[in-house]
């Protein structure tokens, strides 16, 4: 991953006149899912593009040893051998982006590819995920922990009460301190947008974020009623490109939670490309958190491969896909 965000002096003169247009921002949102087609071996190149950018995730009470383990081999070989053979891509090396586990799931993990010989980072959630309601000396012990254990991004959720009363230096003092707790780690900060209240709050949050040091502004935990959506992630696109046009440093972004299906994976690798650019479509830049994506991807695949569709699968290449003009591979 690229080198760590080492943020900017808090500038509340800036979030005091943020004010996001939310009409049109719902407009932009409406013509995301009417753009061009990619089908066919241009569909194939980019679902196996979107199979690089998954924080492969497992972020349930009952996640055991085992379980982590078979995550881990997945994540090494998401996609069957044989299919990659035939698409001619068996010698690519193609892998998820991260693991990502509870902290005290961390060592499992990290045992996992280690004796699977692979380097595939392990993230972990930390700070009193996902409410973030715990004493902030408790929050940054966490993350600390999960660093020890071996855990090289930690994604913390932060305290959504400080976005809905306005504290912005609070905000900011916070996850400054959970960047010097991630010490070498990289932070990926979860907005909770489905608790924000507005696309304003969304966007002076990821800018607070960003200024204090966060490598990745992240949509959701996955656990709120309502997650990763396209309006708030333009909000969060477009805050990430601000912060980059007046600082020069370009910051990764993570939709997470309810994408489920290779459709929706194509559709946030085209709005990607489309507000930031060929530049964000890489692991250093983009991610996708997801538990059950992989499977449908794989199915998609199968049918490209064999023509046959996979049991309990849809047949994702019958039908049109929207995606930002007249894309093409880039694996």
């Amino acid at each position: 991953m690229s080198a760590h965000n080492q943020g900017t002096e808090l500038d509340l003169s800036w979030i005091s006149k943020i004010q996001v247009n939310q009409p049109a921002v719902l407009r932009r949102a409406e013509q995301i899912q009417a753009r061009r087609t990619v089908k066919k071996e241009w569909q194939a190149a980019w679902l196996l593009k979107a199979v690089t950018l998954i924080d492969l995730t497992t972020l349930s009470g009952d996640d055991t040893a085992s379980n982590v383990q078979r995550l881990c081999y997945k994540a090494k070989y998401p996609i069957r051998e044989d299919l990659l053979k035939a698409l001619n891509m068996h010698d690519k090396g193609i892998t998820t982006a991260a693991v990502c586990v509870y902290p005290a799931r961390v060592c499992d993990a990290v045992r996992a590819l280690q004796a699977a010989g692979c380097n595939i980072p392990v993230a972990s959630v930390a700070t009193g995920f996902p409410a973030g309601q715990t004493h902030l000396k408790t929050r940054l012990e966490e993350i600390r922990l999960a660093v020890e254990d071996g855990a090289s991004e930690i994604d913390v959720v932060i305290n959504r009460n400080l976005v809905l009363t306005g504290q912005w230096e609070a905000l900011y003092d916070e996850i400054r301190q959970f960047r010097k707790a991630c010490g070498e780690a990289h932070l990926k900060t979860i907005l909770a947008t489905g608790e924000l209240g507005s696309l304003t709050n969304v966007y002076k949050a990821s800018m607070i974020a960003m200024m204090a040091g966060a490598d990745f502004i992240k949509t959701s935990t996955g656990k709120e009623t309502v997650n990763a959506t396209f309006p708030v992630a333009i909000v969060m696109l477009r805050a990430i490109r601000d912060f980059f046009w007046k600082t020069g440093n370009k910051i990764g972004f993570k939709p997470a939670g309810g994408i489920r299906s290779a459709k929706d994976s194509l559709a946030w690798l085209s709005l990607v490309k489309e507000e930031l650019g060929d530049e964000w479509l890489t692991p250093e830049l983009f991610r996708i958190g997801a538990s059950s994506l992989l499977s449908d991807i794989e199915r998609q695949i199968y049918h490209h491969v064999t023509g046959r569709d996979h049991k309990g699968g849809v047949n994702l290449l019958k039908k049109d896909i929207p995606l930002a003009w007249n894309l093409q591979p880039c694996l």
